[in-house]
Order: structure tokens, then C-alpha cells, then sequence
């Protein structure tokens, strides 16, 4: 059977391309709308706010029950919330776990709304054996610890590494065959590529972080207690990869190494971006277990409510003591 195509009528090419909704009145004149209302760059309210971010959803439902006036608004299937916490114009939302989410959704916030600072807010694995489970970290600069060059093995356990990469390598040691390397960046008031590693917060922000030393953190969660009060320490620094970490010989490394005081699976990447944007940044983490560095099991499943729940009041302390 031969099926003969007939050509559409032109007015109803017409008609169907451009029928996407009054948001395209005014530009009929040209024929019809090029660009969906979802994927405009619209901003849904001209209100200077902060982003706070959660990576996942218990660390950011503690937030949210305190958040006035809320709004939700959808935005490449995320769901973005304004209003205010503790008195100041936020938006809320969740990265997403990943280096990558991370990134995109940071960007998102800030391509689509306006934000004066940012804040991240959360659960981390220990690295510096001086901290303990419950205390919430707040880095004084943040860097990808797992940016590696995967170096070639010769005979067992030798490795070489390509002269024109050296100059992209820390002057660091190597966790066997990885060796930690730099990043490319640029900003708008840095065009020029450039080599980086760690990416600062706010100074600002990480000065009235030490004035809230004396805020009183939980220290049991359903039954379960630790022996210990856990407090908040400023400064140092903290390193994120795309690997949930639980081994004890790579806790040691990172500690060693870095001389980091958490790991986790997303700051980092919030730091590039709003480095690359000129946004103020601070994060605040809250150990939930030990990377791996622990007797038993990994103390993640137990404290991870306890932690979250840490990370959130000292946030919530921070905007109501922030100016």
C-alpha cells in the first residue's frame, strides 16, 4: 500500500508551531515564540536572597520546617523554596549528591535568582582524628582531593607520570598510583585560565562563624549517645570527591595529605562555582561518622539525623546572628 504525504496548509504549520500559551503575545510579531516558558532565563522574584543547600533530604527537611512564607518553585525538575530563615530572604534546595549535581544546581540558583551569598549545610565523614562525631566543621577553604592522574605502572607498584602533565601535579604525595592535581578555573574577574586547588570562604562569613563556639548541639538521637559534647570548629580544610569514603588507610591519607578536617561528596564543587561567580561562600558540616576510621561499622546509618541536626542549628544561629 502507497501512502501519499499532503502538505500541511501553511496557516496551520503556523498556528500549531506558535500555540505555547499567552506568554508568547508579544512576540507574535515575529512569527511566533522561540524559547518554551521553562526554559527562559527568567528569575522568578527580583529579592536578594542566600542560598542555602542541602545535598540530600534529610539534612535540608530541618531547614524547611523553619522556613516563613515558603514558595516553591520548579526548575528543571528541582524544587527551589524562598522565604525567610531566621528573618533573612533565603532560597532553599537540595544539590542533589555528587560533585556534579552540585555544581549544575549551584549555578542554577544562581543564573535564576538573585544571590548575595551562599551556604551550604550538611553531613561529612571525619578526616582529622581531633574531631568527632556530632561536631560541625566549618572549613576555611575548600578543594577536589580527587582530581587525580591515574600515573602508569611499570614494574609492581612503580609509577611514571608524563612530564607534560607534572606541572599540573601538587607537590604532594601520590595514594598509590593517584596523584592529587590542580584545576582549570576562570571567573569573570579572572578570565584567564589559571591552575587552583583550594577555593576560600567568605572571611567575612567564617568571622562570625567563631563567634557561635557556645552553641549547645545535640548529642543523642533515638537512644543513641555520644560520650562526648560535640562543639563547632572554624577554620582548616575541607575536601570533596565523587566517592563515598569508609577506609581507614585513605581517611589517614586525606588527613595527611590535605590536612583536612571532613571529606564529603559536594562542597568543593559549590566553592568553584561561586568563586567563578563572585559569590560570597561558607559551608557548614557536621561529622556523621569517621570515613572509615572507626572500631566498628561506619557510624553514618546511627548519627546521620544527629549530624544534619547539628549542621542546621549552626546555620540557623549563623542567619539569625548574620547582618
Amino acid at each position: 500500500m502507497h501512502h501519499t504525504a499532503h502538505a500541511p496548509r501553511p496557516g496551520l504549520i503556523q498556528r500549531s508551531i506558535c500555540r505555547l500559551g499567552l506568554w508568547a503575545l508579544a512576540m507574535l510579531a515575529t512569527g511566533c515564540a522561540s524559547v518554551p516558558p521553562d526554559k527562559q532565563a527568567l528569575r522568578p522574584d527580583d529579592q536578594p536572597r542566600i542560598a542555602v543547600i542541602s545535598a540530600f533530604a534529610p539534612e535540608l527537611a530541618l531547614l524547611l520546617a523553619q522556613l516563613q512564607q515558603p514558595v516553591s518553585h520548579r526548575i528543571g525538575g528541582v524544587e527551589f523554596s524562598t522565604g525567610l530563615l531566621a528573618g533573612k530572604p533565603v532560597v532553599l534546595f537540595l544539590s542533589g549528591i555528587s560533585m556534579t549535581n552540585a555544581a549544575m544546581n549551584t549555578q542554577r540558583v544562581l543564573d535564576r535568582f538573585d544571590i548575595s551569598h551562599i551556604m551550604f549545610s550538611g553531613i561529612a565523614g571525619g578526616v582529622n582524628p581531633g574531631l568527632h562525631i556530632g561536631d560541625v566543621s566549618v572549613p576555611a577553604q575548600w578543594g577536589q582531593y580527587m582530581e587525580w592522574l591515574m600515573a602508569r605502572e611499570g614494574p609492581p607498584g612503580q609509577y611514571s607520570v608524563p612530564e607534560w602533565m607534572k606541572s599540573e601535579l601538587l607537590p604532594l604525595p601520590a595514594f598509590g598510583m593517584m596523584h592529587p592535581r590542580s584545576v582549570q578555573v576562570r571567573s569573570a574577574a579572572s578570565p584567564q585560565i589559571s591552575q587552583q586547588f583550594w577555593f576560600a570562604a567568605d572571611a567575612r562569613m567564617l568571622a562570625l562563624a567563631r563567634s557561635l563556639q557556645d552553641i549547645d548541639l545535640a548529642h543523642c538521637h533515638a537512644g543513641q549517645c555520644l560520650q562526648r559534647r560535640p562543639r563547632v570548629v572554624v577554620g582548616g580544610n575541607g575536601v570533596s570527591g565523587p566517592a563515598f569514603v569508609d577506609n581507614k588507610a585513605f581517611r589517614e591519607y586525606t588527613f595527611n595529605t590535605f590536612e583536612a578536617q571532613v571529606l564529603d561528596m559536594e562542597t568543593a564543587a559549590t566553592a568553584m562555582v561561586a568563586h567563578g561567580n563572585g559569590v560570597p561562600f561558607i559551608a557548614f558540616r557536621s561529622l556523621s561518622d569517621l570515613a572509615g576510621g572507626g572500631a566498628g561499622d561506619n557510624e553514618m546509618a546511627t548519627f546521620m539525623q544527629l549530624a544534619a541536626a547539628n549542621s542546621a542549628k549552626v546555620l540557623l544561629a549563623f542567619l539569625a546572628a548574620w547582618q
